[in-house]
């Protein structure tokens, strides 16, 4: 896959990652009362859970999740007493309805010790109906785990692993406090596959403090022999005025902006020349994993972890923070983990924020996640489950496109809009032109869609 530097430095500005549309900046004050309304509204299909655990032993520097760094064990234990009062909850709301995808993220889930994530799974599946032959992933630290407890999460009904990596290199590490050496890393995913782990994917950042060529090139050959089936490849937003940890990092030890690009291109070129297929955004898979088969079959689609294969799936979502998603509305559990645990005493889910997605959202949002997902839509598909006449409706839209397609960036006929090679790499500023609320968003700051 070859990159246009020229054209990624023309369309480098700042974005959404479109994990959900409408995005989370437009949700308002909602409660218990409008999310159990919502849940009551919908049918008996198949659902996905998330599970938000956001404990941390270490602070890393570049981190912008939503964590609580701590030593202080005990506090797991308080929050798992809370996070069972939210199961049961939602539990009764979802009767009848199998669990076919299950994900723990945070923080560090393999923060909870493994009598605790035990117990935590033993829970979820007392609670709800899981598919004999679901996806159930879990985000491991590999700092925090060995082969014994792999072992034990693959007997607690995990068959997924995904676990941080970042960057090899041990400057890198020091600077950004994350020590992590190949061989640990190596050991984890021996284990993985030991123990007939069905995926494992790891996380890599570029524009890292001393990241340059040489190093992330050593890094890739390192990651690429443990041949991972999915690889994500995140660039770092050096934003601390929003995220506090990164007032850590040196931003004189940064890249500059012309070598974050030019680092950025080698790892595209490389990951693609190995084998790895170019999901979008930042994602990469090995051909026969299933986000790839997926895309070759039209049915992937995205949510708040990412690109996901559970297409039309309500995605229920539980702990602090978490955002559950259903066909029209969006809702966000408590932030804090004061009002958090006060709402669930109140014997409330503890929703907080929340959207209503009205027609117009749903047609914008079914382009969006076409393009950003298929790389492509059809007006006819559109037409038809919309109602609509889309090259009318779009007409402003479609006209923006056109210096978009005099670059290159994709092609629009008269069956719909299909995306070049060059910009799928720009498929956030694509996505930007059908977001009617991005005028609202101004001032606010996003990650630079590269």
């Amino acid at each position: 896959m070859l990159v246009d530097l020229s054209l990624i430095q023309k369309y480098d500005i700042s974005g959404p990652r479109y994990t959900s549309y409408p995005t989370a900046l437009q949700f308002e004050d909602s409660s218990d009362v409008d999310y159990r309304r919502a849940v009551h509204s919908r049918g008996d299909e198949p659902i996905s859970l998330y599970t938000h655990l956001p404990f941390c032993n270490t602070l890393c520097y570049y981190c912008a999740c939503s964590k609580i760094v701590t030593r202080d064990k005990t506090v797991a234990e308080r929050y798992l007493g809370y996070l069972f009062r939210e199961i049961d909850a939602h539990a009764r709301l979802y009767q009848g309805r199998e669990v076919r995808q299950l994900h723990w993220g945070g923080g560090t889930p393999t923060y909870l010790s493994d009598d605790q994530i035990n117990r935590l799974s033993a829970e979820l599946r007392r609670q709800f109906d899981f598919a004999d032959d679901g996806e159930y992933s879990i985000e491991i630290d590999p700092r925090t785990v060995d082969p014994a407890r792999v072992a034990n999460l693959r007997q607690a009904g995990f068959n997924r692993l995904s676990l941080g990596i970042q960057d090899f290199d041990p400057r890198v590490q020091k600077a950004v406090n994350r020590k992590q050496p190949f061989d640990l890393t190596e050991e984890v995913i021996q284990a993985a596959r030991v123990n007939a782990f069905e995926s494992v994917s790891v996380d890599l950042i570029y524009g890292l403090p001393f990241q340059n060529l040489r190093t992330i090139d050593t890094t890739l050959d390192q990651v690429i022999s443990l041949q991972p089936d999915r690889i994500s490849l995140y660039n770092y937003a050096h934003m601390p005025a929003m995220f506090m940890p990164q007032k850590r990092i040196n931003v004189v030890d940064l890249p500059v902006a012309e070598q974050k690009l030019e680092i950025f291109k080698h790892c595209i070129e490389k990951l693609t020349g190995e084998g790895y297929q170019y999901i979008g955004m930042d994602h990469f898979a090995l051909p026969d994993d299933e986000l790839a088969v997926a895309q070759r079959n039209g049915t992937l689609q995205r949510n708040f972890q990412g690109y996901s294969t559970c297409a039309g799936y309500d995605l229920v979502a539980m702990g602090v923070t978490g955002i559950s998603q259903l066909s029209d509305a969006y809702f966000q559990n408590a932030k804090d983990m004061t009002q958090y645990e006060a709402l669930l005493d109140a014997g409330e889910i503890p929703i907080q924020k929340a959207i209503w997605v009205d027609q117009d959202d749903l047609i914008r949002r079914a382009v969006i996640m076409g393009l950003i997902c298929q790389f492509k839509i059809s007006f006819a598909e559109i037409n038809a489950a919309y109602g609509i006449d889309s090259q009318a409706y779009f007409t402003g839209e479609l006209d923006a496109l056109g210096f978009m397609q005099e670059d290159g960036l994709l092609a629009i006929s008269p069956e719909g809009i299909s995306v070049t090679e060059a910009g799928r790499l720009l498929i956030r500023n694509i996505c930007m032109v059908f977001d009617r609320h991005l005028a609202s968003h101004e001032g606010r700051r996003f990650s630079k869609v590269l």
